[in-house]
């Protein structure tokens, strides 16, 4: 046998090295080294409990955790040498420990597969990415909480179809941007505590007849226990599509934040101006700003749903245990963690530096038909049933705009309304009379404001927890 046959970890069975097509279309490494943090943590702690049961003495054990120690430096400092036969990280990084440790390197994967490996290597990866992910979060959260709490008692019109309906404060609107990313933040840390299982010690798919201490490693790694299953440990990806949902989900939330910002920005719309530091210009138009961050967020959104629906339509055709399928969950689970963490802080700093026009959007809010609402509940203070005073209330309004007559003057002249009823066209008061709980008026938004303040306190001691 040749050493490039000895080269791969299964080259006992076979009397041939690998053709060059098949590492060509199987190999990982270009796109997995980014697990070689944690596949050196799961290392480490599978070596210690190697020695805790025996299987290694204590100057093995020393004399793989120093190769690994070394292998550390040299992937730090971009002194390590990869080969042809690096397939991915893990196989590298034992390569290299048996380079230095000699033969009691090679105990380096006694009792261990690399479908457990790599199936903690990526549990490690993504809990401390969704850790960070949530942090990235919040801090658009607090942003978003800083600019309410400036907004004070400016209003703007609220919309549904994109169309007018009533007036909200500026605030009001804010904050619903930052309880849906609330929702995610506890997404992302539900995920988080799911996936907080240790699949090493499950071997390729059944165990192993050594005497390994999987509870031991997992408690040494900072999982809150280990798996209950060897075939499931090695074949869940449940994890992972899960927080390509939750990423995929933030996503749209991101995306409907870029598109009110590009249409607030916008000439005919006017309600924001963005910061040159988070605007481009135009390489043709001398007069272009454009909010070429919100567009991008958008637009990124639908990457994100890609990956999700990609990963699934992988997983649903996979029978237990482990497939060489489930190595197509990693390129998406690193770009969806890579482009919400570049979009979160993108948007952070465009939304805190952005000058909300406050007078045009009080102009906007302030045309009459947008107390239409208040003058049905008026008649229905009166005793009017709603589905009446409804019909009238839009029959004066079609008249207005038929006619072109002013609403005032309908309504002053209508005899279920009359001049008792023009208070409630004034500018402003269609807003203040928004009171209900959760709503979008100044008393409900005044204690929203605290109850905001109070979760987002709440969020950042789960996230740190």
């Amino acid at each position: 046998m040749t050493d490039d046959q000895r080269g791969t970890l299964w080259h006992g069975r076979f009397d041939e090295g690998p053709s060059p097509e098949l590492l060509a279309f199987s190999v990982s490494l270009h796109f997995d080294k980014r697990l070689a943090p944690d596949d050196l943590v799961g290392s480490r702690a599978h070596v210690r409990g190697l020695a805790r049961a025996g299987i290694l003495t204590g100057d093995e054990a020393d004399a793989i955790l120093a190769a690994l120690d070394k292998v550390e430096v040299e992937l730090e400092s971009g002194a390590f040498v990869f080969v042809p036969d690096d397939e991915d990280i893990h196989t590298a990084i034992e390569r290299r420990v048996t380079e230095l440790a000699g033969a009691t390197g090679a105990k380096l994967h006694t009792g261990r597969s690399r479908n457990d490996q790599v199936a903690t290597a990526v549990r490690l990866f993504t809990k401390r990415a969704l850790t960070d992910t949530a942090r990235r979060v919040h801090a658009l959260q607090s942003v978003l909480l800083d600019r309410a709490v400036e907004a004070g008692p400016a209003y703007l019109p609220g919309y549904t179809h994109l169309q007018r309906a009533q007036p909200v404060l500026l605030a009001h609107h804010l904050l619903a941007h930052g309880w849906a990313l609330a929702r995610d933040v506890d997404r992302l840390l539900a995920t988080r505590a799911r996936l907080d299982v240790s699949p090493l010690g499950a071997g390729a798919l059944a165990g192993s007849s050594l005497p390994l201490d999987p509870d031991g490693v997992a408690r040494e790694l900072g999982f809150a226990r280990r798996f209950d299953n060897s075939l499931d440990a090695v074949s869940d990806r449940d994890f992972v599509a899960e927080a390509l949902f939750d990423l995929a989900l933030l996503g749209v939330h991101l995306s409907r934040i870029g598109e009110e910002i590009a249409l607030w920005s916008s000439d005919e719309f006017g309600f924001v101006v963005l910061a040159d530091a988070y605007a481009t210009g135009s390489s043709m138009l001398p007069q272009k700003k454009n909010p070429d961050i919100a567009e991008l967020a958008r637009a990124k959104a639908g990457r994100l749903i890609g990956h999700l629906t990609g990963l699934l339509a992988t997983l649903k055709g996979l029978p237990l245990a482990y497939n060489r399928d489930l190595q197509e969950d990693k390129e998406p689970l690193f770009d969806a963690f890579d482009t919400v963490d570049l979009a979160l802080p993108a948007l952070t700093g465009l939304l805190r530096t952005a000058t909300f026009v406050t007078d045009r959007m009080q102009a906007a809010a302030d045309v009459p038909s947008s107390s239409a609402t208040d003058l049905a509940e008026h008649l229905v203070e009166r005793g009017t049933p709603f589905r009446e005073a409804h019909a009238l209330v839009g029959g004066i309004v079609r008249d207005s705009i038929e006619r072109r007559v002013p609403l005032a003057e309908l309504v002053a002249a209508h005899p279920e309304l009359g001049p008792d009823a023009l208070p409630l066209l004034e500018p402003g008061v269609a807003v203040a009379r928004r009171t209900t709980p959760g709503g979008g008026g100044p008393d409900p938004v005044a204690v929203q404001l605290d109850r905001f303040r109070a979760q987002l306190d709440g969020a950042a001691a789960r996230v740190e927890g």
